[in-house]
């Protein structure tokens, strides 16, 4: 029996190396960069950042696995994976966190205290909440 009401999360789209895109990008889908993305990125599957991958810009997704470069904040839903070549210059907020040995890491990083399925609120909720804390101290 087909289901109508789900999305189709089985496509995969494909920044290919060479490629530049200037724009925001958002997808239901998984993708892969390994071309330029100067933008910001939001999506509710995978996104993959492959070796010749560089986004310059903000990432919601569900999962994510960096090999390349990301200069903005990543935001995870679920797991967050550095591989050795991977570049991180931002924030990063996740609820787990892999690292492997020769990631470079520039910023600051909030893991989650419990795991959240919608990928494009889960940082924006986590900073507004940041900012009402900063409100009742003061800043």
């Amino acid at each position: 029996m087909a289901k109508f009401n789900e999305t189709d999360n089985n496509a995969v789209n494909l920044i290919s190396n060479g490629t530049e895109i200037t724009g925001d990008v958002k997808s239901n889908g998984d993708i892969r960069i390994d071309g330029f993305l100067s933008g910001n990125l939001n999506t509710k599957g995978k996104v993959v950042i492959g070796p010749t991958g560089r986004v310059k810009g903000e990432v919601y997704c569900k999962n994510s696995e960096v090999s390349g470069s990301v200069e903005g904040k990543i935001c995870v839903s679920q797991l967050l994976t550095l591989k050795t070549d991977s570049k991180i210059t931002g924030d990063i907020l996740t609820f787990k966190l892999s690292i492997e040995p020769g990631a470079k890491f520039t910023g600051n990083c909030k893991m989650s205290e419990s795991e959240n399925n919608e990928p494009a609120s889960f940082g924006k909720e986590t900073e507004k909440a940041g900012e009402r804390a900063g409100e009742k101290t003061g800043k």
